[in-house]
């Protein structure tokens, strides 16, 4: 048995009609279909199922097969095939594909159609819903409309099918998913419905309504084995590169971690952090290799790029770049918050799941804490402030290596000053010539340098005094929102 019958088979089981299914005999009026499939894609967005249908050759009471005696595909409206007439009144997000089905009962005829995104699907400009088993405009219904348009912008990529119509094992096949259990920290289950129990339960994979089974975005995009093999997910991979020298004339070193995040993870930092420069340190009788870099920045800055892309920007994914000098780090789409705010503002992400899961494993920090702790692991190390520059759909972080204070430049003295401040202020203090001086590790000597740059910082507005009335000496600084 194909998998159009079994999908057949399985909606014949179904008590009535929904939202997002509708049973015909051989009722081919072409405002009906128009309208009806507006409803469809509609409920089928509503009820947050992922397609919707329309079978004809079904009776729509017992729903045995009765066989149809016509196809879509056949069909014309005027002198215009039918499909393209639809096409043509149809709004531009609706999507639909029909096939006939043969059974020894009769042909049954299958039109599929994708839920709505982005906005509701219209035909002739108006949008429709099934209200029972009626196909009513929306409009007449401003509750179910309120309910839609709320699903419709709350749409997470997370859910959406990365590969579909697969039995139970081969869905098993392409995810690592004892990483799953190890991270979470729960016996495997020794059986296949054990685990496909917590793995729907996580919504990784998803029963479909031929009762085959599709991977989802977040099951593909966390522990694929292989992300090629789930298409355009297969571009969303890390691409590491480390270059000789500070610019990119030549490649040393150009990786791609074909596997899903959670099961890369902790091996792509370790990568990472083995094509880092390092230095050693004697403590005592040690001799110890540390790297230039604090492992924590690292660490939470690819977690960054990896929860925060934009998955809608096709045929990127994030990249690793290593410098001698620096780390580039760079991801698909920019930040839902002020870059000025990134320390305090409540945290947004594209990918609330995805970021709730990461969380979940340990590979980063808690909701929200993520830049203080790259920011202050910076600080710590007397290195330059990260860097964070937009671009046209894409986000750059830059982690740099020891510069000395003197070589920095202007604008990267204001940025460092402005996030101490941020940090300080998160922390209940302020800034003062002294912790500023400490954060550069200068010594009390370059209190005039430091003065002149708070200075600077107070005339751009990026920071103000606490009390303008104290005196220069005990003048403490907040950022400028505060």
């Amino acid at each position: 048995m194909n998998n159009m019958e079994l999908l057949v088979n399985e909606l014949r089981k179904l008590d009535n009609e929904t939202a997002w299914v509708e049973f015909k005999h051989n009722n081919y009026n072409p405002e009906m279909i128009g309208s009806d499939i507006s409803a469809l894609a509609n409920g089928a967005a509503l009820h947050e199922k992922n397609q919707a249908y329309m079978l004809w050759g079904i009776h729509n009471e017992t729903h045995e097969i009765v066989g149809t005696d016509y196809d879509l595909q056949s069909l014309k409206k005027g002198n215009q095939e039918l499909e393209n007439w639809l096409h043509s009144l149809l709004s531009d997000n609706a999507e639909f594909s029909f096939e006939t089905v043969p059974f020894s009962e009769g042909k049954v005829g299958v039109l599929t159609i994708q839920k709505a995104l982005n906005y509701p699907v219209t035909f002739e400009k108006a949008d429709y819903i099934r209200v029972g088993s009626y196909t009513k405009k929306l409009r007449d219904y401003p509750a179910l409309q309120a309910q839609l348009w709320d699903r419709l912008r709350n749409e997470d990529f997370e859910n959406q099918y990365a590969k579909q119509d697969l039995t139970i094992t081969d869905a098993l096949r392409l995810l690592n998913y004892t990483k799953y259990f190890d991270y979470i920290g729960i016996p495997q289950p020794s059986d296949e419905v054990g685990i496909r129990h917590f793995l729907e339960e996580e919504g990784f994979i998803v029963r479909e309504d031929n009762g085959l089974y599709a991977v989802t975005n977040l099951g593909a995009i966390l522990f694929a084995k292989k992300l090629s093999a789930f298409g355009r997910i297969g571009r969303k991979a890390v691409r590491v590169v480390q270059y000789e020298g500070n610019n990119r004339l030549l490649t040393l070193k150009d990786d791609t971690q074909d596997e899903g995040y959670a099961v890369v993870f902790e091996s792509l930092i370790r990568y990472i952090k083995a094509l880092l420069p390092s230095a050693e340190i004697i403590t005592g009788a040690l001799r110890e290799t540390k790297s230039i870099y604090p492992e924590l920045a690292i660490r939470e800055a690819v977690a960054n790029a990896l929860i925060h892309q934009d998955f809608s920007v096709s045929g990127t994914g994030p990249t690793v770049e290593i410098f001698s000098n620096r780390i580039e780090i760079t991801n698909p789409g920019t930040p839902l918050v002020d870059i000025m705010r990134i320390i305090d503002n409540p945290p947004k992400s594209r990918n609330e799941r995805l970021a709730a899961m990461m969380r979940r494993m340990r590979m980063c920090e808690e909701l929200g804490t993520g830049w203080d702790k790259i920011v202050i692991s910076c600080e710590l190390n007397q290195l330059p402030a990260p860097r964070i520059e937009l671009y046209e759909g894409s986000t750059r972080v830059i982690l740099f290596s020891d510069i000395p204070f003197s070589a920095l430049s202007s604008a990267d003295k204001l940025w460092a000053c402005y996030l101490h401040a941020c940090i300080m202020h998160v922390q209940g203090e302020q800034l003062t010539n002294s912790s500023l001086r400490n954060r550069f590790g200068l010594k009390e000597s370059s209190s005039g340098s430091i003065s002149r740059l708070i200075k600077e910082a107070v005339e751009k507005k990026i920071l103000k005094p606490l009390d303008p009335d104290t005196a220069p000496r005990y003048m403490k600084y907040l950022p400028i929102w505060a």
